[in-house]
């Protein structure tokens, strides 16, 4: 999953942003318009929005994109803890509203269960083939086996568990790498699939020659 953070406090910015890396890729910006830009050049799969940001109102923005017709799903951070203020932020069209200070695990599981009601996985533990998934573990099997996955690894199994049977470009899987490394080779997507099926067995991910791969339910 890619998460656009936009958080203008450095501390706390600093401190969500290095615990979602453990699991996410997460770009971290500071103001509305730095995360307007970003938001034109890559398609996130969830926003952290703060509301008093130094240059606007993170309400505005949250307006904006549901005014569009993004579905993106949106998580309100703020230290505004007026019913007035969660009640606008619900009616913009946010998913889930946490306030300041919170715990960072309460966060991430508060950014899995949104993820999931996007996606509409209602039950988090899939069956794919051989292999289960749970997407709240965050843990796979090969029949009885746990299969230990790497960060990068998990990233590119949940972009295909959140698209089952439909093909997942190239380009999309470099997304969910981008933020683990300043740059990605350019056979980086082939090594993580190639390791993947290693791991969940040869027929787990089907390559769709010039079009991406694919993971069949």
């Amino acid at each position: 999953m890619r998460i656009l953070l936009i958080e203008d406090e450095p501390l706390l910015g600093e401190a969500v942003a290095t615990h979602l890396k453990k699991i996410h890729a997460v770009d971290w910006l500071q103001s509305l318009d730095a995360g307007c830009s970003a938001m034109r050049a890559v398609n996130y799969d969830l926003l952290l929005l703060d509301l008093n940001l130094p240059d606007g109102y993170g309400i505005d923005l949250l307006r904006s994109v549901r005014g569009s017709g993004q579905k993106l799903p949106v998580i309100v951070i703020t230290a505004r803890d007026q019913i007035r203020d969660r009640v606008d932020g619900l009616n913009a069209g946010a998913d889930d509203y946490v306030l300041k200070p919170f715990d960072l695990d309460e966060l991430t599981a508060r950014i899995h269960s949104v993820q999931r009601r996007a996606v509409a996985l209602p039950n988090p533990r899939q069956s794919i083939g051989s292999i289960t998934v749970d997407q709240i573990a965050r843990k796979v099997w090969r029949g009885d086996q746990e299969i230990p996955l790497t960060a990068r690894e998990w990233a590119i199994l949940e972009c295909f568990t959140h698209r089952l049977g439909t093909i997942v470009s190239k380009a999309k899987l470099e997304e969910v790498l981008y933020d683990f490394g300043s740059e990605i080779e350019s056979n980086a997507v082939e090594v993580y699939v190639s390791r993947l099926r290693k791991k969940l067995g040869s027929d787990s991910i089907s390559t769709m020659r010039g079009l991406g791969y694919r993971m069949d339910r």
